[in-house]
């Protein structure tokens, strides 16, 4: 048995796989699953942290403390260098993030009855958009992080290559594949040649044949969804005494997963209340305090996010937004939810036909898109990915597990 692995670590959700013969690839990371959401929660009750799926339910339950979610998105921001106050003490992001990547691999450990010394971790192939340098910064700082961890070396694959790798496992002819991997801070896509010969070679650089990328994912369709939808009922758009406007940046703050503790700072309660002693609709505002004051912004997002995987089946949902005073219940429809999004998905659209024309192929050349990510459960996304190779086969993969499960297969062909 290889003593490496492969780890996704995700925006939204990480997975860990090895390959065993006679087992599947992902490990259980959290009872029986095989996904663990990428959370952090620090009880300040009894000075506990706990991760994932109990993170979430931690918070929830109105535990005292703090919540982290979405941390890779830190990776290529100035935060990354900045610290958040937990327990009552200053935590750099960068320990945050060793912690639960250390997690992950003493998890990944104890399901499998093995060490890890090695891993070939995922990437997005932009961790910053237009930004070579910063971009190499943040994979070294991932690289850094990793290894104080205890990982002895550390190897990177693009995301949606190691999604490619998985699909190739189940295929018995060459195909030419448009790999689409929409997740949850990033959509990242790869144009390659697979076959099951291909696949025993370990220099696979020249079946690439191009890859490319944007920083848009999930979260960021949750932002969107938010900033239309819910924060308006919190004042998002409302104006002052003098007719201007109540600032955007704290709505901004509140719906962006990885920035809504920075709502909870003594500076933005004391500038909120000067906001609204000249607020015209004071009631709106009243909400925004309450959810300040009683730290409910991740419960809200967290009500955001399921409404948007819900409109994936269903044409118009209804969210209980019962914290909320006085309570609401708001109904989302798909409609509403594709315009909040629709310059997000053009952006996307346009990265995918730039990567065609860069690999200089033909849409009708290209055989089958694979869809994996979370995200790529968004059909009207996906309708328009598809549209550019009309003549492609759609094939979806395991939404959370084709990147873990193709990691896992690297990280066998490069350490054995």
């Amino acid at each position: 048995m290889a003593n490496a692995c492969g780890v996704d670590f995700g925006t939204s959700n990480s997975t860990v796989g090895v390959v065993r013969p006679g087992h599947r690839a992902l490990l259980a990371l959290e009872d029986d699953k095989l996904t663990l959401p990428s959370a952090v929660f620090f009880n300040a009750e009894d000075e506990q942290v706990s991760y994932g799926r109990a993170a979430l339910a931690n918070y929830l339950a109105g535990y005292e403390g703090r919540l982290m979610r979405s941390l890779k998105s830190l990776l290529g921001t100035g935060l990354i260098d900045g610290q958040t106050e937990v327990l009552g003490r200053a935590l750099p992001f960068r320990m945050l993030l060793g912690q639960f990547i250390g997690e992950l691999k003493r998890r990944a450990e104890t399901a499998s009855g093995q060490s890890f010394q090695h891993a070939v971790i995922g990437r997005p192939v932009f961790f910053v958009d237009g930004d070579a340098k910063a971009d190499q910064l943040a994979e070294q700082t991932l690289s850094d992080i990793a290894g104080a961890a205890g990982f002895r070396q550390v190897a990177f694959q693009f995301e949606p290559i190691a999604a490619a790798f998985d699909y190739e496992s189940r295929i018995d002819r060459e195909e030419v594949v448009l790999v689409a991997d929409i997740g949850g801070g990033t959509s990242d896509f790869s144009l390659i040649r697979l076959s099951p010969q291909r696949a025993r070679r370990i220099d696979r650089r020249s079946d690439i044949l191009a890859s490319g990328g944007v920083h848009i994912g999930g979260t960021d369709f949750d932002k969107y969804l938010s900033l239309t939808s819910v924060m308006p009922l919190l004042g998002l758009g409302s104006r002052l005494n003098n007719d201007s406007e109540v600032p955007s940046s704290y709505y901004f703050n509140l719906a962006t997963w990885h920035t809504i503790n920075l709502a909870y700072t003594q500076k933005t309660w004391l500038q909120l209340k000067d906001i609204y002693r000249d607020a015209r609709e004071r009631p709106k505002l009243d909400r925004l305090l309450d959810v300040i004051r009683e730290r409910s912004g991740h419960w809200l997002a967290i009500q955001v996010e399921e409404g948007k995987i819900a409109l994936s089946e269903a044409e118009s949902v209804i969210l209980n937004l019962d914290r909320l005073a006085p309570r609401e219940e708001l109904t989302l429809t798909r409609d509403a939810f594709d315009a909040s999004i629709a310059r997000l998905m053009g952006t996307v659209e346009s990265t995918v036909a730039d990567l065609l024309r860069t690999a200089g192929v033909d849409a009708s050349a290209v055989d089958t898109v694979f869809f994996t990510g979370g995200s790529s459960g968004v059909g009207s996304l996906r309708q328009r990915i598809a549209r550019l190779v009309p003549d492609a086969r759609q094939v979806e993969g395991d939404l959370f597990g084709s990147i873990g499960a193709g990691l896992a297969l690297d990280a066998l062909r490069r350490f054995g």
